[in-house]
């Protein structure tokens, strides 16, 4: 594997930190002014620094019976990375999505500084019960961050 400055490393520790929903592990992988950005959702709604970072995945992710990444093709350039992977969701009600994603990431001195998620909100909205959805709507978001002109 080239050296890649430890942006393969950052990449799928992070992620591999993530699918077993390790948050303390989750923040050992992200710069303390890391932004991370759903971009269903937009910049308005970013998150920044670890632990805010991981009370917004925890809205998302916390609630699931099961959640587990799968990797795919992960292409570096410099310090960029896009990391092409899927993800599968679980619900107690027996709701299953298995959700296609393109993750960009930027990654200095072996952290990840910006973290932005692409994917298809429908595809959630189309396979969470609804109480999961309420649930969404009614969550703390303490977390938020104004990522408008940042990113």
């Amino acid at each position: 594997m080239p050296n890649d400055d430890g942006v393969t490393d950052a990449v799928l520790g992070l992620w591999r930190a993530l699918s077993r929903r390790d948050w303390d592990a989750v923040k050992t992988f992200l710069s303390a002014d890391c932004i991370y950005v759903d971009m269903p959702v937009g910049p308005a709604l970013a998150a920044r620094g670890p632990d805010d970072i991981v009370k917004r995945l925890k809205v998302g992710l916390e609630p699931l019976a099961g959640y587990e990444n799968h990797d795919g093709l992960l292409v570096c350039n410099g310090s960029d990375a896009i990391y092409e992977h899927s993800e599968t969701w679980r619900w107690d009600s027996g709701e299953t999505a298995v959700l296609p994603f393109v993750s960009v990431h930027k990654v200095v001195d072996g952290a990840v500084t910006l973290w932005k998620d692409y994917w298809d909100f429908s595809a959630i909205a189309n396979h969470a019960p609804q109480s999961w959805m309420e649930d969404l709507a009614n969550a703390d978001t303490s977390w938020v961050f104004d990522a408008t002109g940042l990113i």
